[in-house]
Order: C-alpha cells, then structure tokens, then sequence
C-alpha cells in the first residue's frame, strides 16, 4: 500500500496528577514513529488538580501507516474490523480508545485512556465508503504484517 486513505491521525492522552509523565509518555511512544514531537499542554481538572495533555497529529503517509499498522497487533483485530461501523462517524473520522496502562508496556489493546482519531479519506465523504475505505486499509496492514 503506497498511499494510506487517511488525512491525518491524532493522538491524545490525559497526564493526570497521581501518574508519571514519563510512563505516560511511553505509552503514547509505543503508536508513534520514532523521534515524533509530542506536544504538551497543561491545563487543570476539575477539583483544580494539574492535568498534562499530551497530543500528537500526524499527516505524513508513513506515519499514518505506522500508527494504524500498530493497531494490527491488537489480540481482537477482528473485533476493530466488525466495530467499524460504530467506530467512524457521519464525518468520516475514525475513533478507537486504546489501554494507557498495556500501551506503557509495549501491548496493544482496546481500553481507556488513550484515544486515536484518524480522518478517512472516502469520496463522495460519506460513511458507507468510509468504513469500506478503513476495512480495506486495515485489512491489507493486516496482510503486510502477517507476511513479515
């Protein structure tokens, strides 16, 4: 796959008081490619608590693809293929949350904590060919990653 059918991926996770930002930091690492500049916002939680958002958006085709290849060595791949449908909105932006605490330690899965929004490129910009778009990306990552 030469070109990926994705504008854009974001990449977002919460820092909260009672975690380490370095552990935080590595668990958005394990999506991103290496030496990708995370940006840093500070901002205050409810009870005035200091929360750390750590964000990323990635345009570049490579990047894109390494952050969606990495979704291929989720244990319940199939189960993001059949969620599509819910996954992708009227928009054509692509949402799945992934498990901060597994993603520090290298593991991909379904979870809390850190989210990935993606925009899928689908022409005419409607959902069905959206999702038909995703499927179709995802599935031949899948391929590539099974044949290495």
């Amino acid at each position: 796959m030469s070109a990926v059918p994705f504008h854009y991926v974001d990449l977002r996770t919460f820092c909260y008081s009672t975690e380490d930002e370095k552990r935080v930091e590595a668990a958005l690492r394990t999506f991103l490619p290496e030496d990708t500049e995370i940006d840093r916002e500070v901002t205050e939680g409810h009870s005035g608590d200091r929360i750390l958002v750590l964000s990323v958006r990635l345009e570049r085709a490579d990047d894109v693809r390494h952050v969606l290849a990495t979704l291929t060595e989720l244990g319940d791949f199939d189960r993001l293929l059949d969620e599509l449908e819910d996954r992708i909105d009227d928009n054509c932006a692509f949402y799945i949350g992934l498990d901060k605490q597994v993603a520090y330690k290298g593991t991909v899965e379904l979870g809390d904590g850190l989210m990935i929004r993606g925009k899928v490129e689908a022409y005419p910009a409607k959902k069905e060919r959206a999702i038909e778009t995703a499927t179709k990306a995802l599935e031949e990552l899948a391929a590539r990653a099974d044949g290495e």
